[in-house]
C-alpha cells in the first residue's frame, strides 16, 4: 500500500490520507500492440513440465476480443478477474491497494495491546492466544484478506506489460484449472496482523497469511518469468517481539491443497524467508498422488528456505540457480518432506565459504530423493556436488538416493555449467525473449 502502509510494526500509527491510484479501464480493451499482445496469446509449450500433462495449459489464450483487459489498479484487476472466461488480463504500471493497515483494524485492535495481552510473561507459552484482543486481530485480518486476496479463476492469462508490478496483493488461484501468470514483478504481500503462536516450535513464532501467489486445489498452472521481492519492506527490517522475528510475510509462490500439474519456470525469487511450499500438511488424505510440480530455470538469491519444501509430490527441480551469501540466517534449499519425491537435476549452487553444502537439504520427514548432475561453486571454484552424500555425512538418519521415478515432461535440460549464466541473464520479469 502507498506510504509503506503494510509495515505492521507501524501500521496502526498511520493517519495521513493515502493517495488512490488513477483508475484504468476495467472492461474490455484493445490489446496493446507488439510483443506484449503476443504474450497474452502464448500457451505453455508441449512437454514443458508437469503443467503440460494431459490437456496442457493455455490460460486465456482463447479469449474473444471482448474479454481482453488492460488494468491499472486493484479495482480494474478485480473486475477483469470476475469477468466470464476465458480472459486475458494485461497489467499496466503499478497495481497497489488504496487502503492502509489502519483501515483494516477493527474491534479495538492495536499492536501494543496485542503485545501486552500475549506477552509470555503474562500469557505463558503453553496456550495459543484467545480472548478479546485475539478476536480483534482475527477480525482485522479477515478484513485485510477480503480486500487484498484476489481469486484467479479458470482459463485466465495474467501478463505484465513492461514494468508491470503487483504490490501488497495476494493472487489466489483456487479451485481453478488452466491459469497462466507471467512477466510481473510481485512485491510485499505483507500481513498487517500476524498471529503469535507460543506453541509453534520450541520458542514460538509469528505467523502470517499471505503469499504473492497461492495455488490451492488447482490444476494446470504456469508461473513464468516473474520477479518476487519484499521490496522496501524486507524481513531484515522487522522488529523482534517475544524473542522471535515479527514475520509479516508467508510464501512467494506456494502450491498446496491437492493442486496438481504446475510448472514454475524462469522466475527470480530474492531475499525472502519462506519461499515456495509444495504441500502444506502431512495428512495424505488429499495430497497423495497430487502435487506434481516442475521447478526449472529459476533464480533463488538470498532466500532462506523452501526452495522448495515438498510433501508427497513428484517434483522435478532442474536447472535452477541458487545463491546463498551467508550461512546465517540461511536454513536450507530443498526440504524433503513426508512421502516427497524430489528429482533434483543439474542445478547450480553458489555458496559463500561460510555455508556447509550439507545444509542444502533438510529432512522434514521424507526418506529419499534423486540428486544428479548438480554443481557447487564456493569462491571461484566449481565442482560437482553429491547433495545426498553431503547431507548424510552430517545427519542421521540417512536419506536414500532414489526418488522412485524419472521425469519425462521437460524441455531440454542444460548442463549445470551453463545454468548460472543463462538463468542470471534470462530469469525474471522483463526477460521474455
Amino acid at each position: 500500500m502507498p506510504g509503506r502502509s503494510l509495515l505492521p510494526s507501524a501500521a496502526l500509527a498511520i493517519t495521513a490520507a493515502v493517495p488512490v491510484l488513477g483508475a484504468g479501464p476495467a472492461g474490455a480493451a484493445t490489446p496493446p500492440a507488439g510483443k506484449p499482445a503476443d504474450l497474452g496469446r502464448q500457451t505453455l509449450p508441449a512437454g514443458d513440465g508437469w503443467a503440460s500433462a494431459g490437456t496442457g495449459t493455455t490460460g486465456g489464450a482463447a479469449a474473444p476480443a471482448s474479454n481482453i483487459h488492460v488494468v491499472t489498479d486493484r479495482a480494474g484487476l478485480a473486475a477483469a478477474l470476475a469477468s466470464p472466461g476465458p480472459r486475458i488480463i494485461y497489467v499496466k504500471g503499478v497495481i497497489d491497494v488504496d487502503r492502509t493497515c489502519a483501515d483494516f483494524a477493527t474491534g479495538g485492535y492495536t499492536l501494543a495491546g496485542y503485545l501486552a495481552a500475549y506477552d509470555p510473561a503474562v500469557w505463558g507459552r503453553d496456550t495459543e492466544p484467545s480472548g478479546p484482543m485475539e478476536d480483534a486481530r482475527a477480525a482485522s485480518a479477515a478484513a485485510q484478506t477480503k480486500y487484498i486476496k484476489l481469486k484467479v479463476p479458470s482459463d485466465t492469462t495474467i501478463v505484465g506489460l513492461p514494468g508491470a508490478t503487483i504490490r501488497h496483493i495476494n493472487l489466489h488461484v483456487d479451485k481453478a484449472d488452466n491459469v497462466i501468470i507471467r512477466n510481473i514483478r510481485f512485491e510485499d504481500a505483507a500481513d498487517c496482523f500476524p498471529q503469535w503462536d507460543p506453541t509453534d516450535g520450541a520458542e514460538g513464532n509469528w505467523n502470517s497469511l499471505y503469499d504473492n501467489i497461492s495455488v490451492t486445489s488447482s490444476t494446470h498452472v504456469w508461473i513464468d518469468h516473474n520477479s518476487f521481492t519484499d521490496g522496501d519492506n524486507p524481513d531484515s527490517n522487522q522488529p523482534v517481539y517475544f524473542g522471535r522475528p515479527y514475520q509479516v510475510h508467508d510464501g512467494q509462490a506456494d502450491i498446496t491443497s491437492a493442486s496438481d500439474f504446475v510448472t514454475v519456470s524462469w522466475n527470480r525469487f530474492s531475499d525472502h524467508d519462506k519461499t515456495m511450499l509444495i504441500g502444506s500438511t502431512n495428512n495424505p488424505a488429499n495430497d497423495r498422488g497430487k502435487l506434481s510440480v516442475t521447478v526449472h530455470h529459476n533464480e533463488f538469491s538470498g532466500n532462506l528456505q523452501r526452495l522448495p519444501r515438498v510433501r508427497f509430490g513428484k517434483v522435478h527441480v532442474y536447472n535452477n540457480y541458487y545463491q546463498v551469501p551467508d550461512a546465517e540466517p540461511f536454513e536450507y534449499a530443498l526440504g524433503v518432506g513426508v512421502e516427497s519425491q524430489i528429482y533434483a537435476e543439474n542445478n547450480y549452487f553458489r555458496l559463500s565459504r561460510s555455508v556447509d553444502p550439507a545444509d542444502l537439504l533438510y529432512n522434514w520427514g521424507g526418506t529419499t530423493l534423486t540428486a544428479k548432475g548438480n554443481l557447487l561453486r564456493v569462491g571461484g571454484k566449481e565442482q560437482p556436488v553429491d547433495l545426498i552424500a553431503a547431507y548424510n555425512a552430517k545427519n542421521d538418519p540417512d536419506l536414500g538416493a532414489d526418488a522412485g521415478w524419472t521425469p519425462t515432461l521437460h524441455t531440454g535440460i542444460d548442463p549445470a555449467e551453463t545454468v548460472r549464466r543463462e538463468v542470471s541473464r534470462h530469469a525474471g520479469a522483463g526477460e521474455i525473449h
